[in-house]
């Protein structure tokens, strides 16, 4: 059996992160199709299309997974490239490197959204690539002067504090511990402290405040690259993953009662939700590639993983789309998932022609 070391390059991890990131450019709306055309009234169907759309407000449903679980990726990442670069370069270029990272991250996340297209008052400031920018770059600072013990007890930090200002803060007019959409402290700042235009209204997922427990998120990620990459046994890793990863689940629906499981909080016990499928799956995906030696069903999603931004904004400014519209047309509610599909075939094509040409465009 093939064993996996902590020197060797993780291919499980590149190739969870373009599982990842079919699943956010477009996987779901093709498997949807496929089972429109199938069984469009079957139970299945119906239960996939649910944990393919986001949970109105508490809650948690597949795709509630698949942000944080890219953030997660980044902190993985990170415990793995940043000592390197460090060893290399210093402390100073490492924080030049988050730093500057972040800030492309930003510039890019307001183009996709729209940019100055309409004017400053309607630029959406913050937003996911915003979002994985500022809390990765965050993250990979505090790893930067901090151990395993450090780290672990900033993520206590940032979840207990986050809870405790929702918790005892008052908002006017409706006081503290309010966690209903529009009502609770994290709205109620982007209400009056974030400019420009907000995705839910006066209000934004990828807010001010709720920047706070993501930061953990990334943390989370952090802890899980450096134990991967320890000199531990390859099936000690795979265990302490997918126990640590249970662990967190656990413990996040336990507090759900006391602050509920909300994506668009970034809910303290979101995190821990999230968290622990993102090391759950970590485990699997290092046991199977990895350890096992099984990896060829992986190849699409490491075309992919290798260039997740490039793909994420050809897909965000609509490129793939309008190309598959003039393949297909306009096809009517018979094949409505027809572009949909043709446009996920058109990522995948372009992933695997950077892939084979070598080409991996790094933010």
């Amino acid at each position: 059996m093939p064993q996996a070391t902590s020197s060797s390059r993780l291919v499980s991890l590149d190739a969870l992160r373009g599982f990842d990131m079919c699943w956010i450019l477009g996987m779901g709306g093709v498997l949807k199709a496929a089972l429109d055309r199938v069984a469009a009234d079957s139970l299945l169907t119906k239960t996939v299309s649910t944990q393919l759309e986001h949970a109105a407000w508490e809650g948690f449903r597949f795709y509630d997974f698949i942000f944080p679980l890219f953030l997660f990726i980044a902190g993985v990442s990170m415990a793995i490239a940043l000592p390197r670069r460090l060893e290399r370069e210093g402390h100073a270029a490492a924080v030049r490197h988050l730093l500057g990272r972040a800030l492309i991250l930003c510039v890019l996340g307001v183009i996709i959204s729209g940019g100055l297209r309409d004017g400053w008052e309607k630029i959406r400031w913050l937003g996911v690539l915003q979002r994985i920018g500022i809390a990765s770059a965050a993250a990979g600072l505090f790893s930067l002067w901090l151990g395993w013990r450090g780290l672990a007890a900033a993520v206590v930090t940032l979840l207990g504090g986050y809870c405790l200002l929702l918790g005892l803060v008052p908002v006017p007019g409706i006081g503290a511990g309010d966690y209903a959409e529009g009502r609770n402290l994290t709205n109620y700042l982007d209400s009056i402290w974030l400019p420009g235009r907000k995705y839910d209204g006066d209000h934004d997922p990828e807010g001010l405040l709720s920047t706070l427990p993501a930061i953990a998120t990334a943390l989370l990620g952090i802890l899980a690259g450096k134990w991967i990459t320890s000199g531990t046994a390859a099936s000690r890793r795979v265990i302490g993953l997918i126990v640590a990863g249970a662990v967190m689940i656990a413990l996040g629906w336990a507090w759900h009662p006391f602050f509920p499981v909300v994506k668009k909080l970034w809910s303290s016990s979101f995190v821990l939700v999230a968290g622990g499928w993102s090391a759950v799956m970590l485990g699997v995906f290092y046991w199977v590639v990895d350890v096992r030696g099984w990896s060829r069903w992986t190849t699409p999603f490491i075309w992919v993983g290798a260039n997740p931004i490039t793909l994420y904004l050809c897909s965000g400014l609509g490129l793939f789309r309008m190309i598959a519209e003039r393949l297909v047309g306009h096809p009517g509610k018979e094949w409505a998932g027809l572009s949909t599909c043709v446009s996920f075939a058109l990522m995948l094509l372009l992933a695997r022609w950077l892939w084979r040409r070598g080409i991996f465009i790094k933010v």
